[in-house]
C-alpha cells in the first residue's frame, strides 16, 4: 500500500487549483483501504483517550469541498472508533435569525471544541468568504454598518474578512487548539456521477435538491474562490490539506493519516498520574474494594 506523507497533501505554498489531484491510487483494493482506515481509527482513539485526561489540547477539523464531496461519511467512517464523549461535530447551516445579530465567527466560536475533545466543522467558517463570494447579496442579511448594497462590498471587504479568519484561527491554536482544515476536493465529473446516483436511488433520493444544479453552474466561480482562500489562509498553525475526493475510502484514510501521523508527534499529551499520596495507597485501596 502506498505510504501516506502528510506534505504530500499539505498546502504550504501558493497553487493553483487546476494543479490539485482529485483522485491518487493507493496500489490496494478498496477492502484493504478500509481495513487500514480501522486500525488508524482505532490508534486515533486512543490518542484521543489521552487527550481527554490531559485536558490541555483541543483538535478542530474543519472539512470544506463542493456537494457530494463526501462531508458525511468521512465523519462517520474515521470516528466511528471514538469515544463519543470526546467529540462533537457541528454541520453550519444557513445562518438563523439569532446568527444573524452578531457577526459572522459568532456561531462558530461558540462551538469550539473544550480542551481535550475533538470538534468537528462540517462546513466551516470559510462559508463566509466561499457561498458569500458566489452569491455577495447574502452578505445584505448581515445588517452590518456601511454595507448598504452590493457596490459597498469591494477588495478591502474581502481582505479585512481573511484578515479576521487568519487571527481567529491564530488565536485559538496559541490557546492550545490543534487545527486541520481538509478540502476535499472531487472533480466535476465525479461530482455529476453521485448527484445521478441520488436520482437513481430511492433511498438517496432525499439528499437530492434542485438548489444543487443551481450551484453547479457555479463551479467555476467556486474554483477561483476556493484557490484564493486556500492561498490566503493556509498556514503553519493552521494548513489547509488537499485530499483527492473522488474515490470516498481513499479520501477517508487520508485525512484519518494525517490527523494521526500530526497528533503523534505531540509527545506531551499524556494521561496524568495519580497525586503520590493517591499512588502510595493503592493496595490500600483495592485490598478495601477486595474485602467488602
Amino acid at each position: 500500500m502506498k505510504d501516506i506523507h502528510i506534505d504530500d497533501f499539505k498546502i504550504s505554498s501558493q497553487i493553483q487549483i487546476d494543479d490539485l489531484q482529485t483522485s491518487i491510487d493507493l496500489g490496494v483494493k478498496e477492502k484493504k483501504i478500509e481495513k487500514e482506515l480501522r486500525k488508524v481509527s482505532e490508534d486515533l482513539a486512543d490518542i484521543q483517550n489521552k487527550m481527554y485526561a490531559h485536558g490541555k489540547y483541543a483538535v478542530l477539523m474543519c472539512i470544506q469541498g463542493m456537494d457530494t464531496a463526501g462531508k458525511d461519511s468521512l465523519i462517520r467512517e474515521v470516528f466511528k472508533e471514538f469515544n463519543v464523549r470526546g467529540i462533537i461535530a457541528h454541520s453550519f447551516k444557513k445562518p438563523t435569525d439569532l446568527e444573524l445579530k452578531h457577526d459572522y465567527l459568532w456561531r462558530h466560536v461558540k462551538a469550539l471544541p473544550a480542551r481535550g475533545k475533538f470538534g468537528i466543522f462540517n462546513r466551516t467558517h470559510y462559508e463566509n468568504v466561499l457561498v458569500t463570494r458566489v452569491h455577495p447579496e447574502y452578505l445584505l442579511y448581515e445588517n452590518m454598518p456601511h454595507i448598504n448594497s452590493l457596490d459597498d462590498i469591494d477588495d478591502a471587504f474581502w481582505d479585512r474578512r481573511f484578515n479576521e479568519i487568519n487571527n481567529f484561527e491564530k488565536q485559538i491554536a496559541n490557546n492550545g487548539t490543534i487545527v486541520f482544515k481538509f478540502f476535499l476536493n472531487i472533480s466535476k465529473n465525479e461530482q455529476k456521477n453521485r448527484l445521478l446516483r441520488r436520482l437513481d436511488k430511492p433511498e438517496k433520493n432525499w439528499k437530492f435538491s434542485p438548489d444543487d444544479l443551481d450551484e453547479r453552474q457555479c463551479w467555476d466561480e467556486y474554483q477561483t474562490f476556493y484557490e484564493d482562500a486556500l492561498n490566503r489562509t493556509s498556514k503553519p498553525h493552521a494548513p489547509w490539506y488537499n485530499i483527492p475526493a473522488d474515490d470516498k475510502p481513499t479520501a477517508r484514510y487520508i485525512v484519518a493519516k494525517i490527523l494521526y501521523d500530526t497528533l503523534k508527534e505531540y509527545d506531551d499529551i499524556q494521561e496524568p498520574e495519580l497525586p503520590a499520596h493517591q499512588k502510595e495507597n493503592i493496595d490500600s485501596y483495592r485490598h478495601q474494594l477486595e474485602n467488602e
